[in-house]
């Protein structure tokens, strides 16, 4: 019998978290800032995350959003992100870098493989960055990382399911391929067939209505709350 495919859920609240667990996922990936594709959360959402989960947790280390590309100050920041989280039990974490044109920057990826042992690094969506995906996942495997976040370079996975095949076929055991980023229930089965894929990746996140009883009408710029569609995800669970 086939081995059973584990979902990763990107978080970006504790209550989310809460709700990945309850849905069956096997891992999530902690962000902050959703709008913008997932920054660095705060030490005490860290903290507070691991007290509350007992499922794999990856923060994203991402100190701001944009490119890949980090001067010598994210450069320190990132390393001091990296203790906090093997400080704080965490069982991995996600990140990526770049080199100006856009390649994968080995030597600083596996500086941040070394400073994160002995837990796992994700490569994040950087890799979709990257101007040659085959190449990249070359880079990835000398870095030391254990898998890469990919929604095979289409703005989602289920579109690019013929290349995300390929990917995993080149990558064979020596890491593992993460499609992310478009996933849900209606067709995740469809990639499944398409990639072969053993992990998958997605929030499957809805607005939340405000329940404050009061609301300034003026000021709009408060944002929304994400959390799963917990329906969803139990659909998308079972289909793994």
């Amino acid at each position: 019998m086939a081995a059973k495919a584990r979902f990763e859920v990107c978080a970006f609240n504790i209550q989310s978290c809460i709700i990945a667990e309850r849905a069956g996922a096997y891992r999530v990936e902690l962000c902050d800032n959703p709008v913008e594709g997932g920054t660095t959360p705060s030490y005490g959402h860290i903290k507070r995350t691991r007290e509350k989960i007992s499922i794999k947790l990856y923060p994203i280390l991402r100190p701001r959003c944009g490119n890949y590309y980090y001067d010598e100050d994210e450069l320190a920041i990132l390393k001091t992100d990296i203790s906090v989280c093997k400080d704080l039990g965490c069982d991995g974490i996600s990140i990526g870098v770049q080199k100006i044109n856009g390649e994968i920057d080995v030597d600083k990826l596996k500086q941040f493989v070394e400073w994160a042992y002995p837990m796992g690094v994700t490569c994040n969506r950087a890799f979709d960055a990257t101007p040659d995906p085959f190449k990249a996942l070359e880079d990835l495997i000398e870095a030391g990382c254990e898998r890469v976040l990919t929604s095979g370079q289409k703005s989602g996975a289920p579109e690019a399911g013929a290349l995300l095949g390929k990917l995993v076929q080149a990558a064979g055991d020596r890491i593992i391929i993460m499609p992310g980023a478009g996933i849900t229930a209606a067709n995740i089965k469809q990639l499944i067939a398409e990639s072969g894929a053993k992990e998958y990746h997605g929030s499957v996140r809805k607005a939340t209505k405000n329940p404050m009883s009061f609301a300034n009408p003026n000021v709009l710029d408060f944002g929304n709350v994400y959390l799963p569609d917990e329906d969803e995800l139990k659909a998308i669970i079972a289909c793994l």
